[in-house]
């Protein structure tokens, strides 16, 4: 069976950072970028535990659909099985350059929330207390801080 591209890449050099994974066509021509949002270092670093993870992925989308400048092209954010970041796939040929601010906003509304986690109800998820906020938080101040305010070369492009 022929690999997938995101399984070609080296992991075991692959930095923390924002790197275009693929882009896509759909059959209407509209192009989607997906991103890879690595926030731990692959086979090297600690992963990130399930609840962080879960709780980004509530505070994150949530806050993304809610962007009037950006909403109309999210298509989705989501945690990578592997517990080393997320996805967010967004609608148009987009480099990381492009959504380092929408990212550093991101990041920034999660490390500072406060309250009740959207959508973390029995009636709205289906594993509705599998979070962990101050885990989240501290991980997303983590990532702004180290990757986001001030990204290098290999946080924005993959190893070759």
């Amino acid at each position: 069976m022929k690999k997938i591209p995101s399984f070609t890449i080296d992991h075991n050099r692959l930095c923390r950072g924002v790197f275009v994974s693929r882009r896509d066509t759909t059959p209407g021509g509209d192009c989607l970028t997906t991103f890879d949002i690595r926030m731990t270092e692959p086979n090297r670093g600690t992963p990130l535990t399930g609840p962080v993870l879960h709780a980004i992925e509530h505070l994150a989308a949530t806050y993304l659909r809610n962007r009037s400048d950006w909403s109309d092209k999210v298509v989705y954010w989501g945690p990578m099985g592997c517990l080393t970041g997320n996805y967010l796939i967004l609608q148009g040929s987009l480099s990381p350059a492009d959504i380092l601010d929408l990212l550093r906003d991101t990041f920034a509304f999660i490390r500072h929330f406060e309250g009740e986690i959207p959508g973390a109800t029995p009636h709205d998820c289906g594993n509705y207390s599998f979070m962990d906020l101050e885990g989240a938080k501290a991980a997303a101040a983590a990532y702004f801080d180290e990757i986001l305010a001030n990204p290098a070369p290999q946080n924005l492009s993959y190893p070759r």
